[in-house]
C-alpha cells in the first residue's frame, strides 16, 4: 500500500509538473487611434503617419512576434491603452488572462498577457512632483497550486537622471520585503538600466547624480561589494538578486543597440527562492534574446519606421524558462582557463593547476596553461613572471567585456620556467578573433596610425595605458609584448609600458 501511494505521488508530480516560458517585450510606442492629448506628437492620430493603416500593420507585426515567441506569459511595455490590449487579445485568443495599467496623464503603460491563470493584480505607484512615468504592475499567478509573482516595470529613460530609477528600485524592493521569504517572483521589463549599470554610469556624468548608486545594481542588489551576485552566492545574501543576462556570453548580452553599442535596458532578475527547488524554479541557462532575422539583421534592429509604416520595435524580446518540477542544477565542472570563458561567474572556488605567468606589469598579470587559453589577473602583485602556479579562484568578472580573475589565492608556486616561447603568439593572424582574448603577442612589427596597428592589409585597435607613449602616425613599431584585450565589443592590443615596444623608424 505504501509503495502504491509513493508511486501515485511520483506519477502525479510527473504528469502535472510543467515547464513554462516567461517573456518581456517593449513594443515601442503602440498607440491607439483615439486622441487623448497625452500622445507623443508623432502619434496624434491622422495628423501624421499614424493612421489606421499604420495601426493595423503595427498590430499585425506585434502579433507575429508574440506568436513566434510562444511564451506562456508575456509582459509588454509602451502600450497606450486597454483598447490596444483588447485588439491584441482578439488576435491571440490563447492568452485568456490579461491586465493593463497606466497613469491617467501618462502616454503609455504596461501590460501582461497570460495563458496561465492570474489570481490578482496590484499597482505599485512611483510618483514624482514634476514628472509622470509609469506604475509597476505586480501580478500573482497560480500554476498547479504553485503561486508566483511577476513585477512588470518600465522605468524612466535615460533622458532622466539616475535618481529617478533609484526611486523605482527602492519602491520595488520595499514591496519585495513585504512578501513571504519563500515567495517566488520575477522582476522584469524595461528598466532602462544595463545589467552592469554601475560600471557604465561611471562613463556618463550627465546621468550620475547619485554618487554612483544605481537602482538595478545597488538597490536591487544584483551586485554586492562590486561583484555580481552569482547562482552560487545568492542563497547567502538576503534580498539579493541574480540578473539572467549573466547566463549569456558577453557579446550576446543585448536587447537594444544604441550608437552601435550593445545595451541591456530589458532585464529579468530573480531571487534566491527560484533556486530552492520549491514551487517554481528557474531552468538553468534558459534565458535568451528572441532575435529572428525579421527582427535583426547585420546588427540593425528592425524598429518601427513611421514614414514607411512598417517594422517592429527598437527593442528585442527577452525570455526564460521556469518549471514547477525540481530543476536540474548542474554543478560547474571547471578545471582549466578555457572553462572560465564559458561562464559569467563562479559559484564555487575553482582550482587552476600549472598556470604560467606570461606577462607581468606591476599589479597585473596574464597567466596561461599549456595547450589552453590565457586570462588576465587583477591584483597580481605576488605573481612572478615565467613562474608556474596552482591557484584557487573565487571570483571572475568582465571589465567592459574583458574576462578577468579578480579574486584568487596562491596554493603553490613552482620553479621558474625557462622555455615559455610556445605560449606566445609570434605570427600574424586575425587578432580580432574573440578566442584570442587575453593572449600575448611577441616580437611582431606593425605600423601605427590613428589609434590602430596595421599589418598585412589589416588593422587592429591599439591602446597605450600611458598616453605619453603614443607614437606619431606612420611609426613602425616592434611589439615586444602586447596584450590582446577587449573593450566595449572591440578587440585591441594593449601596451602597458615603454618596455613593451620599440620604435623602428
Amino acid at each position: 500500500m505504501k509503495k502504491t501511494i509513493i508511486l501515485l505521488i511520483f506519477i502525479s508530480t510527473f504528469l502535472f509538473s510543467k515547464e513554462f516560458k516567461i517573456a518581456s517585450y517593449n513594443v515601442e510606442n503602440f498607440f491607439d487611434l483615439n486622441y487623448d492629448k497625452t500622445e507623443y506628437k508623432e502619434f496624434i492620430p491622422n495628423r501624421s503617419h499614424w493612421n489606421k493603416k499604420a495601426y493595423e500593420t503595427k498590430l499585425k507585426n506585434v502579433v507575429k512576434v508574440i506568436n513566434d515567441l510562444n511564451a506562456d506569459i508575456i509582459a509588454l511595455q509602451e502600450i497606450e491603452s486597454e483598447e490596444v490590449i483588447d485588439n491584441l487579445k482578439k488576435k491571440l485568443p490563447e492568452y485568456k488572462y490579461y491586465k493593463f495599467i497606466k497613469y491617467k496623464n501618462s502616454s503609455v503603460g504596461v501590460a501582461i498577457l497570460s495563458k496561465i491563470k492570474i489570481l490578482n493584480n496590484k499597482q505599485i505607484n512611483v510618483r514624482f512632483p514634476n514628472k509622470i512615468f509609469r506604475p509597476i504592475l505586480e501580478t500573482t499567478f497560480i500554476l498547479h497550486a504553485a503561486k508566483f509573482k511577476i513585477f512588470n516595470n518600465h522605468w524612466p529613460s535615460k533622458r532622466s537622471k539616475e535618481r529617478y530609477r533609484v526611486k523605482y528600485a527602492f519602491e520595488l524592493l520595499k514591496r519585495v520585503k513585504e512578501l513571504d521569504s519563500d515567495m517566488d517572483y520575477i522582476i522584469l521589463g524595461d528598466l532602462n538600466s544595463n545589467y552592469n549599470e554601475k560600471q557604465t554610469l561611471y562613463t556618463n556624468k550627465k546621468l550620475n547624480d547619485t554618487m554612483h548608486i544605481t537602482g538595478i545594481n545597488d538597490i536591487l542588489n544584483t551586485t554586492v561589494n562590486n561583484s555580481f551576485v552569482s547562482k552560487g552566492t545568492i542563497k547567502n545574501k538576503q534580498y539579493s538578486h541574480y540578473n539572467l543576462w549573466l547566463d549569456l556570453p558577453y557579446q550576446d548580452r543585448y536587447s537594444y543597440i544604441f550608437k552601435s553599442n550593445n545595451s541591456t535596458p530589458d532585464n529579468m532578475i530573480i531571487p534566491a527562492s527560484l533556486f530552492d527547488n520549491k514551487n517554481i524554479s528557474y531552468v538553468y541557462n534558459s534565458f535568451n534574446v528572441f532575435k529572428p532575422k525579421y527582427l535583426i539583421k547585420n546588427r540593425k534592429i528592425n524598429r518601427w519606421n513611421m514614414k514607411k509604416q512598417n517594422g517592429f520595435s527598437d527593442h528585442l524580446p527577452i525570455f526564460a524558462t521556469f518549471t514547477t518540477k525540481k530543476a536540474e542544477q548542474k554543478e560547474q565542472n571547471l578545471s582549466n582557463i578555457k572553462d572560465l570563458y564559458k561562464i559569467g561567474q563562479i559559484n564555487n572556488p575553482v582550482i587552476l593547476k600549472n598556470a604560467i605567468v606570461i606577462y607581468k606589469n606591476k599589479n597585473i598579470a596574464i597567466i596561461k596553461q599549456k595547450n589552453n587559453r590565457a586570462i588576465f589577473v587583477y591584483n597580481a602583485k605576488d605573481l612572478k613572471l615565467n613562474h608556474s602556479y596552482n591557484i584557487e579562484i573565487s571570483s571572475i568578472k568582465e571589465f567592459y567585456g574583458l574576462k578577468e580573475i579578480d579574486k584568487f589565492m596562491i596554493l603553490t608556486q613552482g620553479k621558474k620556467i625557462n622555455n615559455v616561447e610556445n605560449l606566445y603568439i609570434k605570427k600574424y593572424i586575425n587578432f580580432k578573433d574573440l578566442s584570442l582574448q587575453n593572449e600575448v603577442i611577441k616580437d611582431l612589427i606593425f605600423t601605427y596610425k590613428n589609434k590602430n596597428l596595421y599589418y598585412k592589409n589589416k588593422k587592429i585597435k591599439v591602446y597605450f595605458k600611458n598616453k605619453s607613449l603614443i607614437p606619431k602616425n606612420e611609426t613602425k613599431l616592434l611589439i615586444k609584448k602586447g596584450h590582446i584585450g577587449y573593450f566595449k565589443q572591440v578587440p585591441q592590443i594593449v601596451i602597458y609600458s615603454k618596455n613593451d615596444f620599440k620604435i623602428l623608424n
